[in-house]
Parts: C-alpha cells; structure tokens; sequence
C-alpha cells in the first residue's frame, strides 16, 4: 500500500485510508525504536533536507532523527549561516539546494503556503514541518497516533482542543485529521482565541473549561504562544491561567479521569500547571516519542513511492 500523494502538506482533505496507513506504519517503526539497534536500512541512499526557517526543537529534532533511524543522509539548513543572510530568495535557494540531488525537503517557515509553493519549483517530496499558522500534519499525526495507544480508537472519542484555537497550526490540523477518522472535535478558549465560523469546520466551541473537561475524552492543550504577542488577546497570564488554565484541582473538582496532550514546550503555571505536566494524566513524552516513529513511517511512505 501507499499513500495517495507524493507530500503531505497539510491534513486537509487527506483521505482516511492515508492516515489509517501512517497511524499502522507508525507502530512497526515504534518496534524499531525498542531495539537495542535503532537502524533500519530503508531509505539508505536517499537524501533529505530539513529546511527550518523558524526555531524549532522538537519538530526539528524528531525529524532529523527519524531520518537517521532510516539510514537517510540528513542535511540541516541554518538561515542564519545561510546566502538568505546576504538577499538570496527562497526560489533561489531551493534551485541550488536542488542542483545538489536532494530527494526530500522537510520544511518550516513562518509564511502559510510556502511548502504548497516549494512543491511548484522543486521536484522533491515536501513534507510541512508547520507553515504559519496553517497547518502541522505530522503533529496531529502524532497526536492520533498517541490518542489511539492510549484509547485503542479514534472514532466516536471526544477531544477538546484547548488554547489559542485561532493561530494555532496544531489545532487545524488536528481538527482536520479527527474529524476525518470519526472523532467528536470540539474547541475551548477565551472568545478572542476562537474564529468566529469554527462550527462550520464541524466543531463545538466551548467558553467554559469545567464544561469541557466533563464532556471530553481528552484534552490536547495548545501552548500560548507569548512570543506571538498572544497575551494582546486576554488581560493577563494570571486571568488564562484562571479561566482556562488546566490544573489538579480542576481535575480533581470535575472528578474525570481524561487524556492530557500537550504538542509542547510547555508554559508551566499558564496553560498548564506543574501537577498536571508531571501527572498521571498525560502523555505529553509519549507524545514526543510518538512523533519520531509516525515521522519515520511518513518518511517512509513518500519515500519508497514508484
């Protein structure tokens, strides 16, 4: 089997079929991780790219390392020790990034559309590590993924996605990918961080996070994003970390045993407190273990294409 595409550039309209096979491949790659040696052969010989136009750590490491488990020759761009310094564009650097025999690019950039755009001028399978505040596939891949382990489903589980739903990248891409596999998606957070026409994305928008917590399944919670100017969108830390802030006591007061994911890095006391981040309701290191198999199996599906 393969995939329907030759990218992933987004969850958006991904048939079920094509999740169902990265979820499944993602579980023999888990296998691998176990192993005293963890190599496979499988793309030995194949070039990729991990193109990151913005500061990551997770994203960028989790791919870099798939890649190696892969036996893949990984290369990191650096903007900052790159001809981007000097003026060179992006449509420059890719033709010359190109010229080199590259099979794969994994990119990040702060603009939306640039992985759509990379697939016009490059012939490599392009892989969206996050575009702006579009999409990150393979995030909401991971997400599914740990949800699954944990649950043993997708479909009919009710996840509330909690945070700031309206710049978040992790959150389309989430509801996309959830919606699609049969799961109730629904969305909280103070009425500034929620677009205004979610519900016709088919979702359930939720003011209230005791009501959310005792309606749901799981709670993926989104990282505030402060160095986005995100608090312009609520008084202050301390009024979130109030309404909306996800705590033991909250928990333990709406009396739910729920599933806690968080995509990370944590705002410990924000959106999330201490208690809850070392607690026995997350999986937020599952998460991040999770990500490097399901980035392996998606890697590998583009990969092996005819």
């Amino acid at each position: 089997m393969s995939l329907s595409g030759r990218h992933l550039l987004g969850m958006y309209n991904v048939p079920k079929n094509d999740i169902q096979l990265i979820l499944d491949t993602a579980i023999t790659f888990k296998e691998v991780l176990d192993r005293p040696i963890k190599r496979v052969p499988t793309l030995q010989g194949k070039t990729i790219v991990n193109l990151f136009y913005e500061n990551s750590t997770r994203t960028r490491i989790s791919f870099e390392l798939a890649e190696k488990r892969l036996s893949a020759d990984a290369l990191n761009f650096s903007v900052s020790t790159s001809s981007v310094s000097k003026g060179e564009s992006f449509k420059d650097t890719i033709k010359n990034i190109e010229a080199m025999k590259v099979d794969m690019i994994v990119v990040r950039h702060a603009a939306a559309g640039v992985p759509y755009y990379l697939t016009q001028i490059s012939d490599s399978n392009v892989i969206n590590a996050g575009d702006g505040i579009h999409e990150h596939p393979t995030q909401a891949l991971l997400d599914m993924y740990s949800i699954r382990e944990k649950l043993g489903k997708l479909e009919g589980i009710k996840v509330c996605i909690v945070g700031d739903i309206a710049h978040s990248r992790v959150a389309l891409s989430n509801i996309y990918g959830l919606k699609t596999m049969g799961a109730e998606v629904s969305v909280c957070g103070p009425s500034t961080m929620i677009p205004k026409f979610i519900e016709e994305l088919g979702v359930k928008a939720i003011h209230n996070i005791d009501e959310a917590i005792q309606e749901n399944d799981v709670l993926n919670i989104l990282r505030i994003q402060l160095e986005r100017k995100a608090r312009e969108y609520f008084p202050s830390i301390r009024e979130y970390q109030r309404y909306f802030g996800i705590t033991e006591a909250r928990l333990n007061k709406n009396g739910k045993d729920i599933l806690i994911l968080h995509p990370g890095p944590i705002n410990r006391g924000v959106e999330i407190s201490s208690e809850v981040a070392d607690g026995p309701y997350q999986i937020i290191l599952n998460q991040v273990t999770n990500g490097v198999a399901v980035r392996m199996a998606v890697l590998y599906l583009l990969g092996t294409q005819n």
